[in-house]
C-alpha cells in the first residue's frame, strides 16, 4: 500500500515530534551518550512506558536509532542530523528564548 504524504503533512510530524516536552528531554539526555530504556527512566521524571512510546516516535521519525546489546535495545541519537540540529535547538533556546520568556512576564 502506498501513501502520499505531503511537505505539509511531513513538517506537522516533524515538529510535532520535537513539540513536546518528553521527547526533547530524552534527546537532550541522549546527546550524552547512548543508553536503554531503564537508564533514560532513571535519568528522567517519567515512567518507563512513556519514555518507550515517546522512544518509538523518536525512531519512526528517524531522530534516533536502536542498537540491539543482548536482551537490552540501545537507543543512539541519529549523529548526522539530530545531534546537530539539537545543538542548534540548545544554544537557540539559551540565547534568545530564554531572554524573550523573561521579556515577556510581569
Amino acid at each position: 500500500m502506498k501513501y502520499d504524504v505531503t511537505p505539509d503533512e511531513a513538517y506537522d510530524y516533524f515538529i510535532g515530534t520535537l513539540a513536546n516536552r518528553t521527547r526533547l528531554k530524552i534527546l537532550n539526555e541522549l546527546l550524552r551518550g547512548e543508553k536503554n530504556v531503564s537508564q533514560l527512566t532513571a535519568a528522567l521524571p517519567v515512567d518507563q512506558s512513556t519514555i518507550s512510546n515517546n522512544l518509538a516516535r523518536l525512531r519512526s521519525c528517524g531522530f534516533v536509532t536502536v542498537r540491539p546489546n543482548g536482551k537490552e535495545r540501545i537507543y543512539v541519537l541519529n549523529k548526522a542530523t539530530t545531534e546537530p540540529l539539537m545543538k542548534l535547538i540548545n544554544h537557540h533556546v539559551k540565547h534568545h528564548c530564554v531572554k524573550c520568556i523573561k521579556r515577556d512576564r510581569p
